[in-house]
């Protein structure tokens, strides 16, 4: 199998290590396009592939290419890729707010998949979801759940429109977990801990309770009761997260993260 990565930033190149990792693609048969060059001298120190600059013929040989560019750098490359394309080549977007009928049109291909990573892929526990157009058969839709499979979990989505939300919740999803135990943390630290106390506490809390959640089989209501005990110390804290509204302003967050998705998607239709 022939793989191109368009667009070797973090997201990029985690896709290209578990590639090789799982031996689904050889270092000679992996193709790495960067548009810049002094970016382009550092991929080749990282020997993990060949580097080219910018889009070039070769890619018409690729079985898959995956876009891996943000949103508003589409446009500066699309002319060059559609004249390279090969009809049978599975185009995959991991470009958030960018439709599958958008691919098509611009690039006059038909074979596109559209898909939403998150960070812990980086250490092969993330969740991909992902949907396709009718033009991708059946073995290269097996093709396709083999690569996302490679650095976690994947969901596969019979419409489309929801991937703006898999965008707000899972692939934006993780800096929110990460500023909640920031604010934990930070909440030790004015409770009298030194920061490694209170990030050990926090860090294992968390662990525990995702473990928890994902093997109890209970809901989470009855989880929270199980520790907020009436008159005690979790209803405090509980209480004050209702008044303030606390449980409102995070969900019209992550509306907002949707929305932005699909503004994302305008941008780049310009």
């Amino acid at each position: 199998m022939k793989i191109t990565i368009i667009g070797c930033g973090n997201m990029g190149l985690i896709y290209a290590r578990a590639f090789l990792k799982y031996n689904i693609v050889s270092k000679s048969e992996l193709l790495l396009v960067e548009k810049n060059e002094t970016r382009k001298e550092e991929l080749k120190k990282l020997d993990i592939g060949k580097v080219v600059v910018p889009v070039d013929g070769v890619i018409n040989e690729s079985d898959v290419i995956i876009l891996a560019v943000k949103p508003q750098d589409f446009s500066e490359l699309v002319n060059d890729l559609r004249k390279v394309l090969n009809e049978n080549t599975i185009v995959i977007s991991i470009m958030a707010g960018i439709s599958i009928s958008f691919l098509q049109e611009r690039l006059g291909h038909d074979r596109i998949v559209r898909a939403m990573p998150n960070s812990p892929v980086e250490i092969g526990m993330g969740i991909t979801a992902y949907c396709m157009n009718k033009s991708v058969d059946a073995a290269q839709m097996r093709r396709t759940e083999n690569l996302l499979a490679t650095t976690g979990r994947t969901l596969y989505l019979e419409d489309e429109s929801l991937m703006d939300a898999v965008t707000a919740i899972s692939g934006s999803g993780p800096a929110y977990f990460f500023y909640f135990a920031q604010q934990m943390i930070e909440a030790g630290m004015k409770m009298g801990f030194d920061e490694s106390t209170a990030s050990l506490l926090v860090k294992q809390t968390m662990l525990g309770s995702f473990h928890l959640l994902n093997s109890a089989g209970k809901p989470l209501n009855e989880l929270i009761k199980a520790v907020a005990s009436k008159g005690g110390t979790t209803e405090a804290a509980l209480t004050t997260f209702e008044r303030h509204k606390v449980g409102e302003h995070l969900q019209e967050g992550w509306m907002n993260a949707r929305k932005r998705g699909k503004e994302l998607a305008e941008i780049a239709s310009k």
